[in-house]
This record gives structure tokens, C-alpha cells and sequence, in this order.
């Protein structure tokens, strides 16, 4: 990779200024793709640093019920990866918020290695994170999307053995992100205590920024996080705001405040 993007931009300003990122994701297309966009700005408003935006799959095997949902109602209204493309580019005149795409193998191998790589970078994505790639078999994904300056971001698990933290480490560009329990997404009461022996497990392989995810909801949790990682990660709250409706573009800002506030609890 032989450019900066945008994921590399945030943190190296974060580390400059001792700050923490506060990573949203929402389900692209959920409840219509003409309104994702709006939920962006919403979020990034409310003081969210970087998207993970979701490509609705058929078969989530990684997300929870709430996200779970998010991608049926997205599906049932014709959302596409083609679809979140065009979604993003239309955020692009607009914001230069770090959009990563978060999805699955299966729509990636369908769309094409490099056709995706190629319209990806077009439409303004800065990186990809493919929930169900196994590390170990991700040489050939790594070189097509590096060839197009996209970050690629793997995850890391409390299980994860030490040769495969290595691997994430070799593979992963802009930032690890790090599982905090083992299960699906979801919000949670206290997060887990492997959360931290991980942390401190991929310190010791790499010097990319760590994001911690799964479970974190409230601003406690983010204070727990900013004292460990580098980003906490949100997806089922927010998820959850727009399926329940009303003003979601108010809710979703107010909440992100609200959340943003946990780095100051710590």
C-alpha cells in the first residue's frame, strides 16, 4: 500500500492528540438504502469516527438477532452489495469519514475479487472486513485489495492461538479488530474479562491501532475500552435505534454523543 488512507489518517491524528475512535456500524439499506446516508451523517454528527457499513447476508453467522434483523428487512428491500456501493458514494460528496465495508465471503467472491477491489476504491471505501475469511487462506484477497489502496482489517478472538494472532498481525492494515468475547454481536452487561489478555496478546505482534467490538453499548463500556484499545466499536445499539423507528437521525446522534462521552469516563 503505497498511500494513506483514511483509517491510517484517523489514528495516527488520535495518537498524535491521545485520543480514542469511536467506530459505529449500521446495516446498509436498513430500512432503504436512500436513507443510510442520512444515518451517517447522523452518526458521525453525534461524534462517531469511523462507518463499518454492513452489507446485508442472508446467512450472518457472526452478527445477533438485532443485526440478524437488520439484514433481513435490507434484503427484503432489494439491498445489494452493488446497492451499498452506490450508498457510499453518494456519503462521499458529503463526508470524508473512514468508511470500511464489513461483510461476508460469500458476496465478495460473487462480485469478483477485483471488480469489488476496483469499485470499492472508486466509490470512496477505505477498507474491507470479511467476518468469515479464514486468516490463513487471505494471501490472494490481501494483495487484490492493497493493489487498490484499501485497508484490509481482520479479526482476532479470545481463542485465537498465537500463530494466528501473528497472521492477523501480517495480513491486517489500518487496524486489528478484536473480538471481546466468543459468540455473535449483541449487546451486553459487563464486558468480558479476556478482553484485555487479548489486547495486551496482539500488543505484542503489532503496532496497528486495536479496536475492541461485540457487546459494547453503553458509555461504561467505552470508558472500559479507552483504557485498554485504541476504538471501541458499536453496532448493535445503533442497529437497534433504527429498527425501532420514530426520529432515528436525532436518536442516532444523541446516542453516539452519548457514547463518545465514555472516553472521558476513564
Amino acid at each position: 500500500m503505497t498511500a494513506p488512507t483514511r483509517i491510517s489518517c484517523l489514528f495516527d491524528g488520535l495518537r498524535r492528540a491521545r485520543g480514542k475512535a469511536l467506530i459505529g456500524y449500521l446495516t446498509a439499506g436498513d430500512p432503504s438504502l436512500e436513507q443510510t446516508p442520512a444515518f451517517i451523517e447522523a452518526l458521525e454528527r453525534g461524534g462517531v469516527d469511523l462507518i463499518e457499513l454492513g452489507v446485508p447476508f442472508s446467512d450472518p453467522i457472526a452478527d445477533g438477532p438485532v443485526i440478524q434483523r437488520a439484514s433481513e428487512r435490507a434484503l427484503a428491500g432489494g439491498t445489494s452489495l452493488r446497492g451499498v456501493l452506490q450508498a457510499a458514494r453518494q456519503i462521499r460528496r458529503r463526508s470524508e469519514i473512514p468508511l470500511v465495508l464489513f461483510t461476508y465471503l460469500n458476496p465478495v467472491l460473487r462480485y469478483g475479487l477485483e471488480p469489488l477491489a476496483r469499485d470499492a476504491a472508486e466509490a470512496g471505501i477505505d477498507g474491507l472486513l470479511l467476518t468469515d475469511l479464514s486468516v490463513e487462506e487471505a494471501g490472494r484477497y490481501v494483495e487484490v485489495m492493497r493493489a487498490h489502496c484499501l485497508d484490509t482489517i481482520f479479526l482476532a478472538a479470545p481463542t485465537s492461538t498465537p500463530a494466528r494472532l501473528r497472521l492477523v498481525a501480517q495480513y491486517s492494515s489500518g487496524f486489528v479488530y478484536l473480538v471481546s468475547r466468543t459468540g455473535v454481536t449483541g449487546e451486553r452487561d459487563p464486558l468480558a474479562g479476556a478482553a484485555g489478555e487479548l489486547v495486551r496478546a496482539m500488543r505484542g505482534v503489532t503496532g496497528l491501532p486495536l479496536a475492541v467490538g461485540f457487546g459494547i453499548s453503553r458509555p461504561e463500556h467505552v470508558a472500559e475500552v479507552g483504557q485498554l484499545a485504541d476504538a471501541a466499536v458499536v453496532g448493535s445499539a445503533f442497529v437497534r435505534v433504527v429498527e425501532r423507528g420514530g426520529a432515528p437521525e436525532a436518536e442516532l446522534e444523541a446516542l453516539a454523543r452519548k457514547l463518545k462521552r465514555g472516553f472521558t469516563l476513564e
